[in-house]
């Protein structure tokens, strides 16, 4: 297979990532005949997927994995769409003040586009957006500490939830798992979303930013209320119909 063919089959696996967590799932003959290829490749695809903990197959096709994921394969998922949301929230970053970041891999990426800064200081859960932010003039970041979760590279526990529940942020930046209209955001587990529970109640303000493959869907431990963020912010057009059902109060759509 040459190189077209390779990106090819990477991004039908993305897809098909996406697809995995959408309400109906992956169907095996649908997804053939939605990206052009034989009921065996999907079947491939999905059992390479499986393998990596991306997906878990049922009769017929496969669903969302709650297993928690290795940030690096996490990363690979959607990464343009992620990438397009952080850009859009770049510009809600100040140039001072104290300011949370989540562990999440979109906010990882938010984390490698802020620049220098007249002294802010950055509070987070993830060792990954730590190590970006430290070398970057004008801003102090700072580790949550705790107990590295070994699959998402995560701080989790007592001691992360205390260290983050001892500051006020001007702005929490989070992502999620999964995020539902009316139940808010969820994650693979509690410890996971404990963190940014912690984060999000000591913020006078809470921006949700995500890729729009995690709306519409519910994972394992609720994180945040649909109350809980004042602003959500994905790849999409702000008027996209997908989006109708979060226009809620006074909550802002990017």
């Amino acid at each position: 297979m040459g190189l077209t063919g390779n990106l090819d089959a990477q991004r039908r696996r993305e897809e098909l990532v996406s697809l995995a967590g959408s309400p109906q799932g992956v169907q095996i003959d649908a997804a053939a005949e939605l990206f052009g290829v034989s009921s065996m490749t999907i079947r491939r695809d999905l059992l390479e997927l499986e393998a990596e903990g991306l997906i878990r197959r049922i009769r017929g096709g496969a669903t969302a994995s709650p297993r928690a994921r290795p940030f690096d394969a996490r990363r690979a998922i959607r990464a343009s769409a992620k990438r397009s949301a952080a850009e859009k929230a770049l510009r809600f970053v100040p140039q001072a003040g104290t300011i949370a970041l989540d562990a999440s891999t979109t906010i990882s990426m938010l984390a490698s586009m802020i620049g220098p800064r007249n002294g802010l200081t950055v509070y987070t859960n993830s060792f990954e957006t730590f190590q970006i932010l430290h070398p970057v003039d004008g801003v102090t970041a700072v580790l949550s500490g705790g107990v590295a979760e070994p699959s998402t590279g995560s701080f989790v526990g007592p001691v992360a939830r205390q260290s983050l529940r001892s500051v006020y942020f001007d702005v929490f930046f989070t992502s999620a798992d999964a995020v539902d209209a009316e139940d808010g955001t969820s994650e693979v587990s509690l410890d996971e979303a404990e963190p940014k529970q912690a984060m999000a109640a000591n913020a006078s303000t809470v921006i949700l930013c995500t890729d729009s493959s995690k709306l519409g869907r519910r994972s394992v431990a609720r994180a945040l209320h649909s109350t809980d963020f004042q602003m959500l912010v994905t790849e999409l057009d702000p008027q996209h119909a997908a989006l109708d059902e979060f226009r809620v109060g006074d909550r802002e759509i990017l």
